[in-house]
């Protein structure tokens, strides 16, 4: 009869409904868990929803299932990848400037392409420097730019160079 004297206690009541309170709120605490890493790692709405419902539903084994099936990383780290692969290229493309024509290794100063005579930029009245085709105004000199035609358009206008076995 002691044990079933000590069960009937206040204090073990009191003990047994902290640790069912204890319970309830790892539980709940692991659910919201999943909700938060489920919205830092998809980004779909209703598999975000569905990732919650399965930590809500099927207490401490919801996370567990959850944990082995979420994307290995956060949706920031992907985009911050993306726009480090897209800089990475457009450096890469920066580095390896060609002609438009024939796809000779041009710089960035040139006005002209050395190899087929193709113009690659407009030279400033004023200062001479080479200038991108949207400036409007010189950067070097500040003097005002007319409109031009772009270069694939005086391209296309000016007649091709015979070649000497013709």
């Amino acid at each position: 009869m002691p044990i079933a004297q000590a069960l009937d206690s206040v204090d073990w009541t009191l003990a047994r409904n902290l640790g069912i309170l204890l319970v309830v709120v790892l539980w709940l605490a692991t659910a919201f868990w999943v909700l938060k890493d489920a919205r830092r790692r998809i980004a779909d709405a209703w598999l975000v929803a569905l990732a919650t419902l399965v930590g809500l539903v099927l207490p401490f084994l919801g996370p567990i299932i959850y944990l082995f099936f979420r994307p290995p990383e956060y949706l920031a780290d992907v985009r911050e990848r993306e726009l480090e692969i897209r800089a990475m290229e457009e450096r890469l493309a920066e580095l390896d400037r060609r002609c438009p024509v024939c796809r000779a290794r041009v710089e960035a100063s040139y006005l002209v392409c050395p190899v087929c005579t193709t113009r690659l930029k407009q030279a400033c009245p004023s200062c001479g420097q080479p200038l991108e085709s949207l400036w409007q105004v010189c950067p070097y000199c500040a003097t005002e730019i007319p409109p031009a035609l772009p270069a694939l358009d005086e391209v296309s206008l000016r007649p091709r160079r015979r070649r000497a076995s013709d």
